[in-house]
């Protein structure tokens, strides 16, 4: 309750517990109601008018009931924090608490801002955390979950694949190798997709296809991707072969007869029609 307590009423608490023999205090915005420059502000007074706080460690402990806690946990690093409570994807009372997926990625992404502090954390290790964290609690997590979300690092618009496919630090100023995310495609082929994308699919299966080839790929890649959200490679194999193994002859159903009496049974005649003006019959 710190943010919400009254400040020279929480100075002295903490001066009494230094007194007493405390190492750490933790500043907390246990509702998460506070905003990163108010957070940041508060332990900056806390510093500037506590005594004894030079010989502690000030840690913080933030809510996310906002979607601030992050963003105060770094402001309160800001602010001389050196130390953070955090938990593995971000699990914790009511909305949760600061994830630590993403305060320390923050800190390694934007350590020149945050005055080279470091967390010495390999994060190679995160994304295999955040899985078996997820596993034990069963607590699933939303795709666009950032750092670890299935879709953290993948890219559906067209004009963000390309960008990615000619230099992937166009859209990823973080890289996924660093948080053990390695050996997969993140490039997702869906309705936004472009040509370029899809032909770098093509070629990473094997296929070599350009032109009026790709041109017609294209097309029926778009109609299929209209329907489903995501194109896997199995969908796209099926395409390339339908290509090379379309019948010359359409069949259209043409009408569909049905007999049903308590003598003689049930019976069903499915009258189909092609393109060539044949007729099929089929009783079942």
């Amino acid at each position: 309750m710190s943010f919400r307590s009254d400040r020279k009423f929480l100075s002295h608490v903490f001066e009494e517990v230094i007194k007493a023999g405390a190492t750490t205090i933790t500043v907390t915005d246990t509702v998460g109601c506070t905003l990163p420059f108010e957070f940041g502000d508060l332990i900056k007074y806390l510093k500037s008018n506590t005594k004894g706080i030079e010989n502690v460690i000030i840690s913080t402990h933030c809510h996310n009931d906002i979607g601030l806690s992050t963003a105060n946990t770094l402001a309160g690093v800001l602010a001389g924090a050196r130390q953070v409570e955090v938990t593995i994807n971000g699990i914790g009372e009511r909305a949760g608490n600061a994830a630590l997926e993403e305060v320390v990625m923050a800190m390694k992404s934007r350590k020149e801002v945050l005055g080279g502090l470091h967390t010495g954390i390999n994060t190679v290790h995160i994304l295999a955390a955040s899985k078996m964290v997820s596993e034990y609690t069963g607590f699933h997590l939303q795709p666009h979950k950032a750092i670890v979300g299935i879709n953290a690092f993948r890219h559906e618009s067209g004009i963000h694949q390309d960008g990615v496919l000619k230099f992937r630090k166009t859209y990823e100023f973080l890289s996924p190798e660093d948080i053990g995310l390695s050996d997969v495609s993140r490039i997702v082929l869906g309705k936004h997709s472009g040509r370029h994308a899809l032909k770098s699919r093509l070629k990473e299966l094997g296929y070599d296809v350009n032109g009026s080839e790709l041109e017609s790929l294209f097309e029926r890649f778009i109609k299929v991707a209209e329907s489903k959200k995501n194109i896997s490679d199995d969908d796209i194999k099926a395409l390339i072969t339908s290509n090379h193994t379309q019948s010359q002859v359409k069949w259209a159903l043409g009408d569909v007869q049905v007999t049903n009496g308590s003598s003689n049974g049930k019976e069903e005649k499915i009258f189909q029609k092609c393109s060539e003006n044949q007729l099929a019959t089929a009783t079942i």
